[in-house]
């Protein structure tokens, strides 16, 4: 049976969509601000690649994901899982979106780019709400939520340093991997 819709939990998911976007786009530049310190490399983007960019959406949806859990914890169910659903959503429609219409165009291009990660937090949002008012699922549901969330965030980190060489992981500016 699926839970009526709190207000609460709509509003929440509509800050989450502006602080995701505003923090998101801070991230693209706060390496290099820091004269690329290692850290810091570790939350933004170290260089151009698409993989450095969804950074840019994992991080700040970490980020609002603990603040929003100590207000939230007690309106909505399935928070973890509802909460890396959303942000797996985004993740998936921002290399999904880029790819297809660079594919198309061949080549990138800014404000098409910008869009797409507007567009990719709210979708990711709006499903994270979703799966809030939805019914109880079994809290396995949420321990998997959970360790989805720090398995991607050790990954993000070590592939920081550590990327594939693979076309996600290669700058599109200077052909490199990584922080190299």
């Amino acid at each position: 049976m699926i839970q009526a819709a709190n207000p609460t939990i709509l509003i929440y998911e509509i800050v989450g969509m502006v602080f995701i976007i505003l923090l998101g786009c801070a991230l693209h530049f706060t390496y290099a601000l820091s004269r690329r310190n290692p850290v810091v490399g570790v939350f933004s983007a170290v260089n151009e690649s698409i993989w450095e960019h969804l950074k840019m959406a994992f991080w700040p949806s970490v980020l609002y994901l603990i603040a929003e859990y100590a207000l939230l914890s007690n309106f909505g169910c399935n928070f973890f899982f509802s909460k890396i659903a959303g942000t797996l959503i985004t993740i998936i429609i921002i290399p999904t979106i880029f790819y297809s219409y660079t594919t198309l165009t061949k080549r990138n291009i800014l404000a098409i780019d910008i869009c797409t990660f507007v567009v990719a937090v709210v979708v990711g949002q709006l499903s994270s709400f979703t799966l809030l008012t939805y019914e109880v699922l079994p809290q396995i549901f949420d321990i998997f939520g959970f360790v989805v969330t720090v398995l991607l965030a050790a990954v993000f980190a070590v592939f920081t340093f550590y990327p594939p060489h693979l076309p996600i992981f290669k700058d599109s500016v200077t052909g490199k991997y990584g922080t190299a």
